[in-house]
């Protein structure tokens, strides 16, 4: 009876241990174990080792099912580790670098912590690559085109970015139309190079000034980024509208004029387009003397093409109270981009009826002494 008793609880315990499974002596965790990233980047995981046995155990690591050309590092207190000893809990600091020749897809692959009796934990991580990984360099430019007049400055906010394993020493160059100036500008200084560490990107300034006879026109600047068996290219865009100038003269240049008081005179006025963009909608106006007139023949001129001028008459009265003597008119051109002014030196002289009255009335002052000699002087 003793022997059987002792056979059934025997297998009883038997059943039990095998039933219940041994709990794991040590555990990994991170709660970040899923990540997007992109090709070249570094992955920073902190995961808590513990330890659930009374006693102290001497941890190794190994990743298992890392992809090809892919690297990690494990350290712990700012150094690189092959063994922890874990009393409780310990930290240690994972660094998986991704290669930057990568298809775009999900990757699996696990921490294995292994103790001194052979037990081991796992812990599995998933990363997603965004997008597909090249060796290769890039520009990006903030704004390619960019508009302005002939004597703008293009400035254009670009970015090199080194997609490869390798710092790159960047040589930049620049294909402009003729006459026009390139210049590459890194932290405020003019640089033909820069620097660029693996994965890492230069912030540069890329300063386009155009001749000072550029036509408007749309202009293509090359830029290039050669590095060591890498190199980026891209096209920069400037827009020249045109520079806008006029000059307002007339047809001998001669900027003089005689008038009598009271009356008009009739001056012809050229306004000429000397920039290199069609003027539209020019006006004329004139700022006179008090209790002058100015009078047009047309006010506005509707366009004026580059190199081209056109001519304005100007009626010009004078005041009928107006002396004799030295006057200035300013005459004024004006576009909603530019304007010109002429100053008019109007000299004013007496009225020539009042000349013939004055000399009238000293020739009768003639005849009159001569009466009043001859009559009385013999007397």
């Amino acid at each position: 009876m003793y022997k059987k008793l002792l056979t059934t609880t025997l297998i009883f315990l038997l059943s039990f241990m095998v039933a219940t499974p041994a709990v794991a002596q040590v555990t990994l965790y991170t709660p970040y174990t899923g990540m997007a990233v992109t090709p070249g980047e570094t992955i920073h995981y902190t995961v808590d080792v513990m330890n659930h046995d009374a006693g102290v155990k001497h941890v190794t690591f190994d990743m298992q099912g890392l992809p090809e050309g892919w690297s990690y590092q494990i350290t712990s207190g700012g150094n690189a580790i092959k063994q922890l000893s874990v009393r409780d809990e310990q930290q240690v600091n994972l660094e998986v670098t991704v290669p930057l020749e990568i298809e775009q897809d999900d990757y699996r692959f696990s921490l294995i912590a292994t103790d001194q009796h052979g037990e081991s934990a796992s812990l599995p991580f998933l990363v997603t690559l965004t997008e597909e990984g090249t060796f290769a360099t890039e520009w990006n430019v903030d704004q390619s085109n960019l508009q302005g007049q002939t004597d703008s400055s293009f400035s254009y906010s670009a970015t090199l970015r080194n997609r490869t394993a390798e710092e790159q020493n960047y040589a930049l160059t620049a294909n402009a139309p003729d006459g026009w100036s390139v210049q590459f500008q890194s932290g405020g200084d003019n640089v033909t190079s820069v620097s660029v560490e693996p994965n890492s990107e230069a912030n540069l300034t890329i300063d386009v000034t155009p001749p000072e006879n550029a036509s408007a026109d749309t202009y293509e600047i090359g830029v290039t980024a050669n590095g060591s068996g890498t190199k980026a290219e891209t096209t920069l865009e400037a827009v020249i509208t045109g520079a806008y100038d006029m000059v307002l003269t007339t047809p001998n240049g001669n900027l003089h004029a005689d008038i009598t008081s009271g009356g008009d005179r009739i001056i012809d006025l050229v306004v000429e387009n000397t920039g290199t963009a069609p003027l539209t909608n020019v006006e004329l106006s004139a700022q006179t003397p008090p209790d002058w007139e100015t009078d047009f023949d047309k006010n506005t001129i509707p366009e004026i093409k580059p190199g081209e001028s056109a001519t304005v008459k100007a009626t010009l009265k004078a005041s009928d109270e107006a002396i004799a003597g030295d006057y200035v008119t300013t005459f004024t051109a004006s576009a909603s981009e530019t304007s010109a002014e002429a100053d008019f030196r109007i000299s004013v002289e007496t009225s020539t009826l009042w000349g013939i009255v004055g000399i009238a009335i000293i020739l009768a002052v003639v005849w009159g002494l001569y009466y009043i000699i001859k009559k009385y002087g013999r007397r």
